[in-house]
């Protein structure tokens, strides 16, 4: 494992891959504001989270809440908003299609 951090899910990989989203450049997860807990995605808080899930407000951005995969290195809300696309410790690639789904982590 990359990374120091409990990531929980299903079937989660050393790159914080799950079930439900494991391609290559699958690999952060995200600390729920609810229960301060990293998932890899929305799917797996859901089967085994803290059942009241709760978007991370505005005002709270400049927390670090976004773990990349690869290296470990967390991520601050905004910064991950700004690069998505990519770590900006190690430049591993993250998946651009996490944008669809900002609005069930993120105000």
């Amino acid at each position: 494992m990359s990374h120091s951090f409990p990531v929980k899910g299903i079937d989660v990989d050393d790159e914080t891959r799950c079930a439900h989203y494991h391609s290559e450049i699958d690999r952060i997860a995200i600390k729920f504001f609810c229960c301060g807990i990293y998932y890899p995605c929305f799917e797996c808080h859901q089967a085994a989270g803290c059942g009241q899930p709760k978007v991370w407000p505005k005002e709270k951005f400049n927390e670090k809440a976004v773990l990349c995969g690869a290296c470990g290195h967390e991520l601050k809300i905004q910064e991950y908003l700004d690069c998505a696309s990519s770590c900006p410790a190690c430049q591993a690639r993250f998946n651009p299609g996490c944008s669809l789904h900002k609005h069930l982590y993120f105000e």
